[in-house]
């Protein structure tokens, strides 16, 4: 009558449906017993775990099982059944998903601190996306799962992603890549994580199958600097052109008022090589209020330089008389340089 009142289970397997979930229960009731000799069904990508008053017995690879005492040699060694495995037994029934979950998000939510070769410590922020399978089923149950119920991505991944997080600062400081080329290495860099990521997921019973950066940002300073070395870079091979090109155009500008291009290139902006260009450029400006003539005469009016003939002012159109200081108004000798009354410079 005691077995005849129990539920005797035939046939256990589990069809999965789910694309998130990681360890399913078989459903078992404080009445349910398993029937020597029932049916066990192991589908590819699963593993099937029974376990006896909370500790893991046997545990079945996918195929096709018949429960006996040749199969189930620790959970027979747990019951102590001392005529034969023959009665019905209870036990708890573990299916573990072993396939591959792809596309899990990872990312920082706050920037960590990495010391760059060029930049110094700079914060930095990432996030990409990793997959992983379980290749352990015993070892996952013992160290993450525990007997519950159901286990799904949505608890593990927080576990994985504290894993990323805490450890991908010191994955870029040993991979030598500085900001400047990480974004050009992400595929090395990726396989580099990969590897170091696989040493912790190893003690939880877990392959990493792939692990992905797909975006790496930096403050602003640094993004600006990042912009203004790749236009340098650009340059490079056309830098002496462009420096040319901006001190003619500097010296075109400067032309337009000689009284700046003493001031120009008496400051050094161009270097040496701006002299010869200035003398140049104030002997045209004074050939240009000159008519091309020099003789040491200078306008009664603005102070401009005249001609040797000239009767006007080139500059203000002022009637000229004889050579006069344009400060005191005193006579001076043709090609004097200084005013012989006041000694203003001519």
């Amino acid at each position: 009558m005691g077995i005849i009142s129990r539920q005797l289970l035939k046939v256990i397997e589990w069809t999965d449906t789910r694309s998130d979930l990681i360890i399913y229960r078989f459903p078992m009731t404080d009445r349910a017993e398993i029937m020597t000799g029932s049916s066990l069904t192991v589908r590819e990508g699963q593993v099937a775990i029974f376990m006896k008053d909370g500790r893991i017995a046997d545990v079945f690879a996918p195929g096709k099982y018949r429960l006996e005492t040749r199969n189930l040699p620790i959970l027979t060694g747990l019951g102590a059944w001392k005529f034969g495995f023959k009665s019905p037994f209870k036990a708890d029934v573990f299916f573990v998903n072993t396939t591959q979950f792809s596309g899990q998000k990872w990312g920082t939510q706050n920037p960590f601190t990495m010391r760059d070769p060029d930049f110094g410590a700079i914060r930095i922020r990432g996030y990409g996306k990793f997959s992983y399978k379980v290749v352990d089923a015993k070892l996952f149950m013992l160290e993450i799962a525990g007997a519950k119920c159901e286990y799904t991505t949505d608890k593990i991944n927080d576990h994985l992603r504290g894993f990323i997080i805490s450890n991908i600062s010191d994955i870029i400081a040993d991979s030598k890549y500085g900001a400047l080329d990480l974004s050009s290495k992400l595929t090395q860099f990726n396989e580099i994580a990969k590897t170091s990521l696989q040493k912790h997921f190893s003690n939880v019973g877990i392959q990493i199958v792939s692990f992905a950066i797909e975006n790496i940002s930096f403050p602003e300073n640094v993004e600006k600097a990042i912009d203004e070395r790749s236009s340098v870079g650009i340059m490079s091979d056309k830098m002496g052109s462009y420096v040319q090109m901006q001190q003619a155009q500097a010296m075109r500008d400067a032309a337009k008022n000689s009284g700046t291009v003493g001031t120009v290139f008496g400051m050094g902006m161009f270097g040496n090589q701006g002299n010869a260009a200035a003398m140049n450029m104030n002997s045209a400006a004074d050939a240009s209020r000159g008519g091309g003539l020099t003789g040491g005469k200078f306008c009664t009016s603005c102070g401009g330089k005249l001609g040797a003939d000239a009767k006007f002012c080139p500059d203000c159109g002022a009637k000229q008389g004889g050579n006069t200081c344009p400060k005191c108004n005193h006579a001076v000798k043709p090609g004097a340089k200084f005013c012989p009354d006041c000694g203003a410079k001519l």
